[in-house]
């Protein structure tokens, strides 16, 4: 008589064909050990949270990631999302990933805009470009971006408690475009482009009148407008610096100029 074992074959399905092999090579107690097994509970967002703070103090910025990841992305409407979203950004601004910090902080404004720590996200958002800033031979675009992030927090948060360094960094980087477009002008002086000069000169006085830069701006283009023949103008710009700047080197220089000039 023909084994029947193969025609049984023909009456069962795929599934219980694959769970009588399993049946046979392991045994009825490890099939249901298998059934029982249960994806691992995930950690409540405030014990995230913590060890991501944990991991933050001790400088492992990677896990301290991880852990507030887990927190925004898996607890997204606990009160700690939020703050877990900007440390995220926080652990790549203190390990200097700038770049990567600004993505996450602008993500988060997108998000939280109106939120109470908005505004030191903004503050650091602002950070991130400032701390990124170049010497003045170099492009100045990122102190520019540094200066309208400032900007940004001192006119959607007044009342914040970073306003007043946002204001104080604000006139910094001014300071520091202001040296930038005085290095141009000097380097057109240089290469005998005076127009040039001229051009670079003006928008320092205009754009950037309370910089400490004015006075060397004002006594460069007092000597442009000497070399254009431009001589009321120069006498009026060396006037100038005479009086209002009287007690900086450049003042002093303008005296003697106006004093020569009068002499002749």
């Amino acid at each position: 008589m023909a084994d029947p074992w193969p025609m049984r074959l023909k009456f069962l399905s795929v599934p219980t064909m694959l769970l009588s092999l399993l049946l046979l090579l392991s045994g009825c107690e490890t099939i249901t050990d298998f059934f029982r097994q249960r994806p691992q509970a995930l950690p409540p967002a405030s014990e995230l949270y913590a060890e991501g703070e944990t991991q933050l103090s001790k400088n492992r910025f990677e896990d301290a990631r991880t852990a507030f990841r887990k927190v925004a992305e898996r607890h997204p409407q606990s009160s700690y999302a939020p703050r877990a979203r900007f440390l995220v950004g926080e652990a790549f601004y203190r390990e200097g990933q700038f770049d990567k910090a600004i993505k996450e902080f602008e993500a988060f404004m997108s998000f939280y805009p109106r939120h109470e720590i908005s505004d030191l996200v903004q503050f650091r958002l602002a950070m991130s470009y400032y701390d990124q800033m170049k010497p003045v031979e170099q492009d100045q675009g990122i102190t520019l971006k540094a200066m309208e992030a400032f900007k940004t927090l001192v006119r959607e948060y007044p009342e914040s408690r970073y306003a007043a360094d946002a204001l104080a960094k604000i006139d910094i980087c001014r300071g520091r475009l202001a040296q930038k477009e005085l290095w141009v002008a000097s380097y057109y002086i240089n290469q005998g482009n005076p127009a040039a000069a001229r051009q670079r000169l003006e928008n320092v006085i205009k754009n950037y009148p309370r910089t400490l830069v004015i006075p060397e701006a004002l006594y460069r283009l007092g000597e442009v407008y000497t070399g254009d023949g431009r001589a009321q103008e120069a006498q009026e710009t060396f006037r100038r610096l005479a009086t209002e700047f009287s007690y900086t080197e450049w003042g002093r220089r303008a005296a003697q100029r106006l004093k020569a000039t009068a002499t002749r």
